[in-house]
């Protein structure tokens, strides 16, 4: 059984290594790890990941201290105000700011612990009813609202396109995010630092980098299947 872990995690290690050789400089490959074990994150860390993405705040609870190897943790999942306090516990980062209500509370628990936190505002750029994110339209106003908040250092834009059923599928929803991105720097709101694009999974990752991405999330392309 040790044996065939074993094989496991250096298969693990043997991906990642493969993919970090493949991305471009400037791009961050961020290691998506819901249900994964906390060794399997170990050997994507081990691999040369530095930036591990979780979607659920009780999960990270779970596994954060058990990954001794030093990483940057982001929630990539929706964050609910009535976690937002245990979310900051275990969290470095925040990909999926999308309502002022959530702003506000964590600006609240930020300047009690008087801390900021790095965030991007997830945009709903498929316009997904059953998705979270702000709608495009709505961007400016509500990114200049959250710059009036101290603690919430907004660092750019995410965003989760619909499936596609092929890579090329995804490449206008990644347009549209860079030239949003774009859009919102020229606006040169005080306090905002657009530099990161976050998009592209396992699957279309490389059309999310071809269109401007600096954060990449995968999952089964590092881990492989889910069991």
């Amino acid at each position: 059984m040790d044996i065939m872990f074993s094989v496991t995690y250096r298969e693990i290690e043997r991906r990642v290594r493969g993919i970090l050789r493949r991305v471009p400089a400037g791009v961050t490959v961020l290691a998506a790890t819901k249900a994964r074990s906390v060794e399997e994150i170990r050997a994507a860390i081990r691999a040369g990941i530095r930036d591990v993405g979780e979607n659920y705040v009780q999960e990270a609870e779970g596994k954060r201290p058990l990954v001794p190897e030093p990483a940057t943790w982001h929630l990539i999942g929706r964050l609910q105000r009535n976690k937002a306090r245990r979310a900051l516990q275990v969290f470095d980062w925040l990909q999926t700011l999308d309502s002022l209500p959530l702003a506000e509370r964590l600006e609240q628990l930020l300047a009690q612990q008087d801390r900021k936190l790095p965030v991007l505002v997830q945009v709903n750029i498929g316009r997904e009813p059953q998705k979270a994110g702000v709608l495009p339209e709505e961007l400016f106003d509500f990114v200049s609202r959250v710059a009036s908040l101290p603690h919430l250092e907004v660092r750019g834009l995410m965003a989760i396109p619909p499936v596609p059923r092929r890579p090329e599928d995804s490449r206008p929803y990644f347009r549209e995010m860079r030239r949003l991105l774009d859009a919102l720097a020229a606006e040169k709101i005080p306090g905002v630092r657009l530099e990161v694009l976050s998009m592209g999974m396992s699957m279309d990752w490389e059309v999310a980098v071809e269109e401007g991405a600096t954060i990449i999330r995968l999952g089964t392309v590092l881990f492989g299947p889910r069991g």
